[in-house]
Order: structure tokens, then C-alpha cells, then sequence
């Protein structure tokens, strides 16, 4: 069988061959670091996890590019009001503080780092160098002289709305920046030009004055700096399908350069029927997350749906997770009793090559690792030690290319209860971040604020206890 991936741009399941033999280059969008990180990182992270996985198992080398949006409007914003309020975060700092939040939940999840990790703003020369070659071959323009602000123009690229299949007079006005003397309301900026209202470290010199980066140019950038003018995949949630992936692709084709071949795009979270979001108020975060379940259970469920579907969460989901990866691990402890060991690898299944060649089949992978667990305990029962040493060796194998093997170095402290080495340092990094914001909170008398963070500790179980020199914390 060959390897199967549904194309977002295609809109269709199509054979996916790396463009060269043996190596696979892919580009995922990552956090735009400005508030910590919720269940759709987590599993917009988890999913491309999945999939690097399975192709280094498939004998692919894999480069995978995960890029950091370090400088953005929201960061900016989110600052200010600190800052309003009586903090002294600078934009930057916040940044790198939530950055940090990040690589914490990550490793938790036991989610590989990326091969490279690029910060936007360590990009801003490629930026820049882009952004001319648009201007010279027609495709943006600037508006007001010294002090300017960049635009793509949308008109000048016919192509515009192929990713997402849609007609210039149905697309969303770009939202991205000020209309003032824009030639379409739909071109979106490439740069932005310095204000008065905005830190002067937020401003880098450029042809047009000083300014900042668009947050679309930032991705192409980033992705062609490392993977070159042409690769394999690009991935990235739903949501950014539009503006943000049309965009990028847009531009980066007007610069004459291929860009990815194939786009990727995995589904959202929905909790209580409802789709999360900061406005609904209905945001998991990580931190809570980490703490109400063993981290290798909270990867079984984040990563036990299609990545193409909506995830459901609810409150008996992580119940649910565990119970079953409970099964999973009751079988191996059992297999290993009977067989007086270390159980060994063995091939993988039929039925798991084909789900995971199927377009990442995940739940039809998990399928067959349950199947092996139902016939290796009846195997058990029957006394019957060559069929319990062939399903327990598939089991290992199949947990193995999914990152859940109980036997593996990152969950290796023990069963993974949340006192495990590496998951109680993510877990602790997680909440001493808490903890730091609700002492700043009450250093700036904002007790709204600081009792917002104890309740959430707490209805997480976790318990926090001032003491005169420090706040103490510990799982009720």
C-alpha cells in the first residue's frame, strides 16, 4: 500500500510521495506565544507528532520545522494591559515566559521537538528580503513614505483563494491592519509601520522605515529559510486555513516559489457541544489538563480521534482515556508476569500498517491495538505463551510508533502517575508560571485575578499555600 493523505488545497485523499527519495520535509505552524497554552495546541502538536513518527517508522528522514510567533499584535496588546494594570512585562518577556508554557506542555505530552524551532523574530532580515522581491515583481506595495506600511496586493494575484476554494467577493476583509490606503480591503499587510503607541523594541529597521513583520510573511519566511523553496507538507489547525494559510501560500507562490505540496490541516476541539474559544470562556488549559490526568493518558485521548475531526471533550473523557489505556497496560503487566520478562518487539499488525497508511487512521489503529490486547488476554487465560509473546510484542510495537509505550523512556518513572520525574517538572514548570502570576497579580492588588488562578489550581487538584516568603503548592 501506499501512503495515503487527504490534500486541504486537493480537497482529496492523494498518494503522498516525498519529493526527495527517502527524506521528508515538513512545516507546522506553531503558537503565537501571547497566553498560555489550551487543549487545541495540544493536540494541534500531538498530531503532526503522530505523523512525523510514523514516517521515521516507515524509514523516512524526517525535518520537521515548528516555528514560534514571538512578535504579534496580541503579544503587544497582552502586554500593554499588564502594564496597565501595574505590571512590568515587557512584550518580549511575556513572549519568551509563555514560549517556556509551550516546550513545557510539549514534553509533557511526550511530543518529539522539532528539528528546528524558529522564532519570528530571528527571521526578520528573510522577512524583509521577501517582502522586496513581492514589491519588485509586482505584488505589494507600500503606503506612506519614511514611515511605511507594506500590503500584498490581492488583485495582482489571480490564483488568490485556491487553498480554500473561495471567490474574491465571498472572502472576509483582512482585519490584519488599518484600510488607510489600501488598494483592496482584502489585501493584508506584509509590514507594518512603526506607532507611537507601540514599544520601540517592537520595531525593526527596514527599506520603509521602522515597523514590524505581518504576521502571515513570517511563516513563509521561516518555512523557506529552512526548508527551502519547495517541500513537502505544511500543516497547521483548521482555523488557519483562512486568512493565515491562503495567505501564506498566496504570497509565497507570487514570490515564485513553489512552497509546500501538500497542506494539512487538523480539526478543532469542542467542549460541551460548543466549539473553545477565550470569548466563550470555555478554554482547557494545559496546566489543568496535566494535572487531572497522568500525561500518558492525556496523549492517548488527544491523539485517539481522526485528526481531521472535531475532538470531543467532556467530563468523563479523561475517565473514559484512562480506563481504556488501563486495559492496555493491565494486558502488558500480565503478559510480562506469564513470561518471566521484558516482552519483545514484535512487526506490526496488517491491520495498523494500513490504518496509519489510510490517512493516519488513528482510531483504526488503536482498533488493532485493543484487538492484540483482547486476544493476548484470552491467551493468557488459555495458558497459550506463543500467542501471548506474539500479541504483547505487537502491542509493544504499535505503542511504540504512537509514543504511548508505558516501557518508554519518558514514561519511564513508573506507572505515570503525576509524580513522574519528567512529567512532575512540566507539570511543576506549568504551575510555578501560575503561581508567579498570581504573586504579580497581588502585588498589583488585582485579587480578582489571584483568586482566579487559586480556584483554577484548585478545582484542578492542586492545592496553594502562602507562606511569608513563598507560596507552596501540592496535589490534594
Amino acid at each position: 500500500m501506499k501512503q495515503r493523505i487527504y490534500d486541504s488545497r486537493a480537497q482529496a485523499l492523494v498518494d503522498f510521495a516525498p519529493r526527495e527519495a527517502g527524506k521528508v520535509g515538513m512545516y507546522v505552524c506553531g503558537p503565537t506565544v501571547q497566553s498560555a497554552p489550551h487543549i487545541g495546541h495540544l493536540r494541534s502538536a500531538l498530531v503532526y507528532d503522530q505523523m512525523r513518527r510514523w514516517f521515521a517508522v516507515t524509514g523516512l528522514d524526517v525535518t520537521l520545522i515548528r516555528n514560534v510567533t514571538d512578535i504579534d499584535d496580541k503579544i503587544l496588546d497582552n502586554a500593554r494591559i499588564g502594564q496597565a494594570a501595574g505590571g512590568t512585562e515587557e512584550w518580549w518577556a511575556l513572549a519568551y515566559r509563555v514560549e517556556r508554557e509551550f516546550t513545557a506542555a510539549y514534553e509533557a505530552l511526550g511530543v518529539l521537538a522539532p528539528t528546528y524551532e524558529p522564532r519570528a523574530t530571528a527571521n526578520i532580515a528573510e522577512m524583509i528580503a521577501l517582502i522586496e522581491r513581492l514589491i519588485e515583481r509586482g505584488h505589494a506595495y507600500q503606503v506612506g513614505d519614511g514611515t511605511a506600511n507594506v500590503y500584498f496586493d490581492t488583485v495582482s494575484w489571480a490564483a488568490y483563494g485556491e487553498l480554500t476554494r473561495q471567490q474574491r467577493d465571498q472572502m472576509e476583509d483582512a482585519a490584519d491592519s488599518e484600510s488607510v490606503g489600501k488598494r483592496d480591503p482584502r489585501d493584508f499587510a506584509l509590514w507594518k509601520a512603526y506607532r507611537d503607541t507601540e514599544p520601540a523594541s517592537a520595531a525593526w529597521a527596514s527599506p520603509w522605515g521602522p515597523g514590524r513583520p505581518g504576521w502571515h510573511i513570517e511563516c513563509s519566511a521561516m518555512a523557506t529559510r529552512y526548508l527551502g523553496t519547495e517541500f513537502d507538507i505544511h500543516g497547521g489547525g483548521l482555523d488557519l486555513r483562512f486568512p493565515h494559510h491562503e495567505n501564506e501560500l498566496a504570497q509565497s507562490r507570487a514570490a515564485g516559489h513553489e512552497f509546500a505540496e501538500h497542506w494539512v490541516h487538523n480539526g478543532l476541539v469542542n467542549t460541551g457541544g460548543q466549539k473553545m474559544s477565550k470569548s466563550l470562556g470555555n478554554s482547557l488549559f494545559a496546566a489543568d489538563l496535566l494535572a487531572s490526568a497522568r500525561p500518558i493518558v492525556l496523549r492517548y485521548f488527544l491523539g485517539s480521534a481522526h485528526y481531521r475531526s472535531v475532538l470531543e471533550f467532556s467530563d468523563s473523557s479523561l475517565t473514559e482515556a484512562a480506563a481504556a489505556f488501563e486495559r492496555i497496560e493491565g494486558f502488558l503487566d500480565r503478559a510480562g508476569a506469564l513470561l518471566g520478562g521484558e516482552v519483545a518487539q514484535r512487526e506490526l499488525p496488517e491491520a495498523f500498517t494500513a490504518a496509519m497508511l489510510d490517512d493516519f487512521a488513528i482510531p483504526q489503529a488503536l482498533a488493532a491495538v485493543h484487538e492484540a490486547v483482547r486476544a493476548g488476554n484470552t491467551a493468557i487465560d488459555a495458558g497459550d505463551v506463543d500467542v501471548v509473546l506474539a500479541r504483547a510484542g505487537e502491542v509493544v510495537a504499535m505503542l511504540g510508533v504512537l509514543g504511548l509505550d508505558p516501557r518508554a523512556e519518558q514514561w519511564a518513572a513508573g506507572s505515570g502517575t503525576s509524580g513522574d520525574a519528567a512529567a512532575g517538572d512540566a507539570l511543576g514548570s506549568l504551575i510555578e508560571t501560575l503561581i508567579a502570576q498570581r504573586t504579580e497579580a497581588r502585588a498589583n492588588k488585582d485579587f480578582a485575578t489571584s483568586d482566579a488562578i487559586r480556584d483554577r489550581l484548585l478545582d484542578a487538584g492542586i492545592a496553594l499555600e502562602d507562606t511569608p516568603n513563598q507560596t507552596r503548592w501540592s496535589l490534594t
